[in-house]
């Protein structure tokens, strides 16, 4: 896969490419929709960040707001209160790289403040578009997701997504976010039936050509039990199996709960992918 080097905050960066990355999911929340109350307690979920990173994990994402569709929403000062004190627990003890899982411009510009390397926004900047300038100030790695929530989508998925980020991208650039800063993410499960997460699975090799690096969150969704059978805290395997089919197709980032299967997995992917390339006529 062609390399392409992913900058953050606090200079650091992230060379992507050759390998896999894994992102492992800390939901300091009590009503996630699989994990929900399992790491809301400080210790426990420094436990879990620790126990991700001892799996494989090259990123924690540290969210404070359940985005599940029925759940409720909490204050900005609620989900600083979960978020901040695990962010700066983790920058403080190790090199781990950070990401705080938020759509609200201060929760991102405390977060990075306390230590975190990246922003991941469920909506894309179009939540609140202020974001965008916390990325800029801060040289934060940014994630922007696509969501179908609240709006009217395209029929075709793919087109959908490209309309939905260039939208979104044009709101980064316009406040100085630099490319190297962006990855983009399709937002498996944000608005998607089964039918519309399995077609932008098929076509996910189309979305590189927006030029920019792809992050994959399938784990344990909806779509993964409709196609496995398994309730939520049973999908691992076939989250596994997702990670693998999209890393074959070039994501670069996974964003899982259960890390240790998922670097297994990608392991495998990656070994063909360093096969491929080496093969003869190639």
């Amino acid at each position: 896969m062609t390399g392409k080097r992913w900058q953050l905050a606090h200079g650091r960066h992230v060379d992507l490419g050759g390998r896999a990355l894994v992102m492992g999911i800390l939901n300091v929340t009590p009503d996630s929709f699989s994990d929900g109350g399992n790491f809301a307690a400080f210790e426990a979920a420094l436990a879990q960040a620790r126990r991700m990173v001892a799996e494989g994990a090259v990123i924690i994402d540290v969210g404070g707001e359940s985005t599940r569709p029925v759940a409720a929403a909490v204050s900005a000062g609620e989900e600083q209160d979960r978020v901040l004190p695990v962010i700066s627990a983790l920058a403080g003890s190790s090199d781990v790289l950070i990401s705080v899982d938020t759509y609200r411009e201060e929760t991102a510009r405390q977060a990075v403040a306390a230590g975190a390397h990246i922003v991941n926004d469920v909506w894309g900047l179009q939540r609140e578009p202020g974001i965008a300038r916390v990325a800029a100030e801060t040289g934060a790695g940014l994630v922007i997701m696509h969501t179908g929530r609240e709006r009217e989508k395209l029929p075709d998925v793919i087109d959908d997504q490209r309309l939905f980020l260039s939208q979104s991208l044009a709101i980064a650039h316009e406040s100085g976010v630099r490319d190297e800063q962006i990855m983009l993410d399709p937002g498996f499960g944000f608005a998607k039936d089964a039918d519309e997460n399995l077609e932008v699975m098929a076509r996910f090799s189309e979305l590189a050509q927006l030029g920019f690096p792809l992050l994959a969150g399938t784990s344990r969704k909806r779509f993964v039990g409709h196609v496995t059978g398994r309730e939520a805290a049973d999908r691992d395997a076939g989250t596994a199996a997702t990670s693998v089919i999209l890393r074959l197709q070039g994501a670069h980032v996974f964003r899982v709960h259960n890390v240790a299967i998922n670097v297994d997995a990608l392991a495998f992917a990656d070994a063909m992918l360093a096969r491929q390339i080496n093969l003869p006529g190639r």
